[in-house]
């Protein structure tokens, strides 16, 4: 994709470096995924070396629904949508990055067995299944077990703490608990290279919100970690967690208590997805030191990747972006320099096609259509 044309702020003069692009991404098998609001692509390197490319038109669920897209309850639905869509590429990728015809490739009993019983509905089966595995291990690592921690300190006799000290524990102890599970998993060789895959689009999304030509090169200048990465998000939903949480009495049984918790879900996905997505689009001391954390804790999530790694980057957000037609859709934001690899560039400007009479730092001022589409930006990877 050729270097597009910087816009200018009519009120200063100057041009506007770096805009928000609504386009999220997420990390695969040996491949990435691009999301924007018309759809997806979904690049993967297959184990002879091609790219194999497959790309969607397939809105958002509850795109254009009033409702679905009010603020604190559009989170709640991108995060489910985002989930299904995700686990469905990542299987597939699964799929195409170890075919048959891999001379390493030698199927396990029971692959052979799911083939012969399920046939062409292995996959939504093996896909069921581990969805309700991954539900049950979530809600037993970070909703039961940080309860039964809390309710053994409280039994010492002479405890008694307030629920606001009990919340405080059972936050710490879930964050514990996910920043151990992300520093197990980094040591397994597969997912070190989807993390890889992971520094590869934020690197590839960076050099195009700095209106780069999008080459190998030029995307390997860029930073690895990005302020609406997933893995920010998820933090940024435990922390508002544990003050949600806090409100809540306590009911006298874990499992009552573990039941509330899942209840105020929706809640705490809705203000966490409204948070990243203001700190996502402003620059401000405060704003930069709420959302540190999340970008520190990219460094488990993403690595550097090599340049094949980038070349499947660069193919799927260009693919993405005929999808959309971008850049039609970008976020009018504030511009502001670029960033080293430590911290993610902040801000945006608005798009090459916008109208000569709007300055780069109206952050208010997009079009419906714009700000609208803007909200799949925040759609993160999982690795």
């Amino acid at each position: 994709m050729a270097k597009q044309n910087k816009p200018t702020d009519t009120k200063s003069g100057a041009s506007c470096d770096t805009r928000i692009c609504s386009v999220g991404g997420e990390a695969l098998m040996e491949g990435i995924m691009m999301r924007c609001p018309s759809g997806y692509a979904q690049v993967v390197r297959t184990p002879e070396g091609t790219l194999s490319i497959e790309t969607k038109r397939q809105p958002q669920f509850g795109a254009g629904n009033k409702f679905l897209e009010f603020p604190f309850v559009r989170g709640t639905v991108r995060l489910a949508d985002s989930l299904i869509v995700g686990t469905k590429a990542l299987f597939n990728s699964a799929e195409i990055s170890v075919s048959d015809n891999d001379p390493n490739y030698k199927p396990s009993k029971f692959d052979l067995w799911i083939e012969k019983h399920l046939g062409d509905k292995a996959m939504g089966v093996i896909m069921t299944i581990s969805l309700i595995l991954s539900l049950v291990l979530s809600v037993g690592l970070f909703f039961v077990l940080p309860q039964l921690i809390v309710t053994g300190i409280n039994a010492i006799p002479g405890v008694d703490l307030p629920q606001i000290a009990n919340s405080a524990i059972e936050g710490v102890v879930r964050i514990l608990i996910f920043l151990g599970y992300l520093a197990l998993i980094s040591s397994m060789k597969d997912i070190r290279r989807v993390f890889m895959y992971h520094g590869a689009e934020h690197k590839t999304i960076h050099c195009y919100e700095h209106y780069d030509e999008l080459t190998v090169d030029n995307v390997r200048r860029y930073s690895k970690h990005h302020p609406r990465c997933g893995t920010a998000f998820l933090f940024v939903v435990m922390v508002i967690s544990i003050l949600i949480h806090a409100l809540i009495p306590n009911l006298g049984n874990v499992f009552l208590n573990v039941l509330m918790r899942i209840a105020t879900l929706p809640i705490i996905a809705g203000i966490a997805y409204e948070f990243n997505r203001f700190a996502g689009k402003h620059d401000n001391k405060i704003v930069r030191i709420l959302r540190a954390p999340g970008l520190l804790m990219q460094r488990f999530t993403t690595r550097e990747p090599d340049d094949g790694m980038i070349e499947v980057a660069i193919v799927a957000l260009s693919e993405a972006l005929k999808l959309d037609e971008m850049p039609d859709y970008s976020a009018k934001e504030p511009a502001v320099p670029a960033a080293s690899d430590d911290e993610a560039p902040e801000g945006a400007a608005e798009p090459d096609n916008a109208a000569d009479d709007t300055s780069c730092a109206d952050a208010t001022d997009a079009t419906d259509n714009a700000d609208n589409a803007d909200e799949n930006a925040e759609t993160t990877e999982r690795a």
